[in-house]
């Protein structure tokens, strides 16, 4: 299992069958390639992950990755936003997975950074730090973010830019990171559901029912992610 793929692996969802492949988990983390220290992290990472509960794992995971915009593993949210340029992006993204022989299920989305990774994992190694070096900066505003909030999770983000760009001024990132509000508190949670929420009868403005001023809320729930297959 490369660099790349473990992260990834380890970035996505915790489901259930990732506690029955501890050993090789454990092993892929052990790359000569890492300084010392960032392997030893890694290390100690996933053996901490393997000696924690699943569901107790996955409410990790949700509390993080899936409350507040600032978090999203799926990288145009980032970029592009709500914007019509998104779906473009997304268009080329998956012609250039194409391109390279790495199909997508219809449930999938191509920005998601686990998936990326996996890619990216069976690419050369210039070509995917290439492409890393490209959302660098948002990888590590998620991994300044992530230490912020004392997720563990930090470490794997961490990792990643340093894959990508060799150094990384961490504590630079997590100024500027603590000097964001926050996104992903009950208050601010609320206040979206409320923004959001299509209201009917006598009270509810006419705009409500304007399908251009109104956004669905993301649903809580886990990524449909699926392991994508590589057509030869």
């Amino acid at each position: 299992m490369s660099l790349l793929k473990l992260i990834g692996v380890l970035l996505d969802y915790p489901r259930d069958a990732l506690w029955e492949h501890g050993e090789e988990l454990l092993a892929a983390a052990q790359d000569d390639a890492l300084p010392p220290a960032r392997r030893m992290a890694l290390v100690q990472y996933v053996r901490d992950l393997l000696a924690t509960e699943p569901l107790e794992a996955q409410e990790r995971w949700l509390a993080l990755f899936d409350r507040g915009r600032s978090m999203s593993l799926l990288l145009f949210e980032h970029i592009h936003g709500e914007s019509r340029d998104r779906g473009q992006a997304m268009v080329d993204l998956i012609e250039a997975y194409r391109r390279n022989g790495y199909e997508l299920s219809a449930r999938e989305l191509p920005d998601y950074l686990p998936l990326l990774l996996e890619y990216l994992g069976q690419r050369p190694p210039e070509e995917a730090r290439d492409w890393l070096q490209h959302v660098s900066h948002i990888i590590g505003l998620l991994a300044a973010r992530a230490g912020e909030r004392g997720s563990s999770h930090a470490v794997l983000l961490e990792t990643l830019v340093e894959y990508a760009s060799g150094v990384v001024d961490i504590d630079a990132l997590r100024r500027r990171a603590r000097q964001e509000p926050r996104d992903d508190t009950p208050e601010v949670m609320d206040q979206l559901w409320e923004e959001e929420a299509v209201r009917f009868g006598a009270e509810a403005p006419a705009q409500d029912c304007d399908p251009s001023a109104t956004r669905a809320p993301r649903p809580a729930a886990a990524p449909s992610h699926a392991n994508p297959q590589v057509q030869p």
